[in-house]
């Protein structure tokens, strides 16, 4: 079964485009399900798994991870008998009356728009990571990327003059994004004083780099956002995801159309963006509470 996993994650990130992080994810999920069939069962081959088996794994990640997590790995068996019945490995996909259990999707956290300004205002432009750190938090706040469309930028992504970037998301597919004035101003300082400081003498086009001269990682600008929101005294917990939720809500609330966020945010299905509607929604009700002279009951 080890080859076929490493078959089955080839097939997913090469012929279904799913990211890496994902093919990661259900990679590690599929160990867990090989080494529960060998451990209890002592099944090596595809052929030999019923679906009491699967039943049986199932029932026990149960009681060690959350319903989400269940609902993931589920998905990531289910995934792996279809190929195996496609490659011809199995005659039949005995998951195929296996349902994959509804979770309740949580509001993300979003920070306030002075919350995002207090955040600008922790930051030292006057230092090569300071300028750094200010083109980071524009450009993710400003046009909404995900963390690694955002740390996958190069230099031939970046196009000031005409106002976008041209982003690389899921998939492979690539999209179109504008960037704010604002961020232009920022990229523009970083790239001309502070990045030529960052890269040292190491020949890279990736955009953003760390102190070493190389990409900054996905860890590296969550500790960037960590320090800063300390510095800040932003309670609200903060992460690059934070501020992509931050862009999304705040473009809502001012009255932008969800086709049109959803074309901004690189959102396949439509119901994914509608989640912020949720939030523009809390928003709108905790501004009536507060404003409203008859909204609250006197005690």
């Amino acid at each position: 079964m080890k080859y076929l996993i490493k078959d089955f994650a080839y097939y997913l990130n090469k012929e279904k485009g799913l990211s890496k992080n994902t093919v990661l994810a259900y990679t590690r999920d599929l160990e867990q399900y090989k080494h529960f069939l060998e451990t209890y069962h002592k099944i090596k081959n595809p052929k030999d798994i019923e679906q009491r088996h699967i039943e049986g794994f199932v029932k026990s990640i149960r009681k060690k991870v959350s319903a989400a997590s269940v609902a993931r790995k589920l998905s990531a068996v289910k995934g792996f008998h279809r190929y195996l019945k496609l490659e011809g490995d199995l005659k039949e996909d005995i998951t195929t009356h296996f349902e994959t259990p509804k979770t309740p999707k949580k509001l993300p956290m979003v920070l306030s728009v002075d919350e995002v300004l207090s955040l600008l205002k922790a930051i030292d432009p006057t230092t090569d990571l300071g300028m750094r750190n200010q083109a980071l938090i524009e450009m993710i706040y400003g046009s909404g990327l995900r963390v690694t469309e955002l740390l996958g930028l190069s230099l031939e992504d970046i196009h000031l003059n005409e106002g976008y970037v041209l982003v690389h998301g899921k998939g492979d597919k690539e999209r179109i994004v504008p960037v704010s004035d604002m961020a232009i101003h920022a990229l523009r300082r970083y790239i001309v004083l502070g990045r030529a400081n960052l890269r040292k003498e190491k020949n890279t086009r990736m955009l953003f780099l760390n102190r070493q001269g190389d990409t900054l990682s996905r860890v590296g600008f969550f500790k960037v956002l960590k320090g800063l929101s300390l510095k800040a005294g932003i309670e609200t917990e903060c992460s690059p995801h934070t501020l992509r939720h931050a862009f999304a809500t705040h473009l809502l609330e001012n009255g932008m159309d969800l086709r049109t966020l959803q074309t901004l945010l690189g959102h396949e299905d439509i119901s994914t963006t509608q989640i912020y509607t949720h939030i523009s929604q809390k928003h709108i009700n905790d501004v009536y509470m507060k404003a409203h002279p008859r909204a609250k009951k006197e005690s």
